[in-house]
């Protein structure tokens, strides 16, 4: 009988076993990963050595070392595991996935959903509500939505949207009970803050070149924006936040920006996955992501902090 090609090529679950052993320099990392057990990791790296007749590994007492012959074989498995991956994603149907934290979720990203689907019908997403760093393959992420503050993968394709806005909010009502909304006034408020960006209210008076008071600080603290925002919306008292995450309640009326808004720091960006980047549903979702968020820029809200 004729031997194929790939007869004589080591099995794939050897070849994965080593590959991810020496991405962690750990077979116990690597065995947590692929969920299996430390000797079941091991035994396929021994057999992958044999099958080759090389050192793969240095030993050690907690960790792994890979030898140079390792490291080569190691570097150019992780490109063809991506790329094997990255095949079976483009062939496999299912919905698109969508991350971004649970505020943009939820403030911003769930009231708009509806639109989407009227303007993309057939086109599923599923949302992964995260604010972290992305592994587009282990993660399963296709689209993320991400700050400046955040490293971005290497393989990423960027679509830079602009700078964060931000400005502090509060609801009519508060205002009004507040009296004058002069900076040393704001300061005598009752200022809210989020533990996920606990520099917000440094940040703005930094963009809107104030400087800070030495009692300048939040009075209640939220887990996230999200609940920030309804607090201040519920006149609980005055947060600073993107406008992004804003825009709908201002033109509600349920808040109000006595400040303005100005630019800070920070740039929102999309991160898409590159083995889906020519698929209609990844073009179609970020044509309608970037669309939707520059067709609300803040420019009938943004002055200077009165002084």
């Amino acid at each position: 009988m004729t031997r194929t090609a790939t007869s004589s090529l080591p099995s794939l679950n050897a070849l994965k076993a080593f590959e991810v052993t020496a991405r962690h320099r750990s077979m116990t990392r690597a065995a947590q990963e692929l969920c299996v057990t430390h000797g079941a990791v091991s035994r396929q790296v021994q057999a992958l050595e044999a099958k080759l007749g090389v050192l793969l590994l240095k030993r050690h007492t907690r960790s792994v070392e890979p030898t140079p012959e390792g490291l080569r074989l190691a570097a150019d498995l992780t490109v063809a595991l991506n790329l094997i991956q990255a095949a079976v994603e483009r062939t496999k149907p299912g919905p698109l996935v969508l991350s971004c934290s649970s505020s943009i979720t939820m403030c911003w990203l769930i009231p708009r959903m509806q639109n989407f689907y009227e303007k993309n019908p057939g086109i599923d997403i599923n949302l992964d509500m995260n604010y972290g760093q992305v592994d587009f393959l282990r993660d399963n992420i296709s689209v993320a939505i991400r700050n400046s503050t955040i490293e971005k993968p290497r393989n990423a394709l960027i679509r830079d949207l602009g700078p964060e806005w931000i400005g502090p909010v509060c609801s009519p009502g508060y205002l009004k009970s507040s009296g004058e909304a002069g900076l040393p006034d704001l300061a005598r408020m009752n200022l809210l803050a989020t533990r996920t960006r606990p520099t917000a209210w440094a940040d703005w008076l930094e963009a809107a070149s104030q400087q800070q008071p030495h009692d300048f600080t939040a009075a209640r603290t939220f887990e996230h924006f999200y609940l920030m925002i309804q607090a201040a919306a519920c006149d609980l008292g005055v947060a600073v936040a993107p406008y992004m995450l804003v825009s709908d309640e201002l033109r509600s009326g349920r808040l109000i920006a006595p400040f303005g808004f100005v630019q800070g720091h920070r740039r929102v960006s999309l991160w898409i996955a590159p083995h889906l980047n020519e698929g209609r549903g990844i073009k179609a979702l970020e044509t309608w992501l970037i669309q939707e968020m520059r067709d609300a820029p803040p420019s009938l809200h943004c002055n200077q902090p009165a002084r």
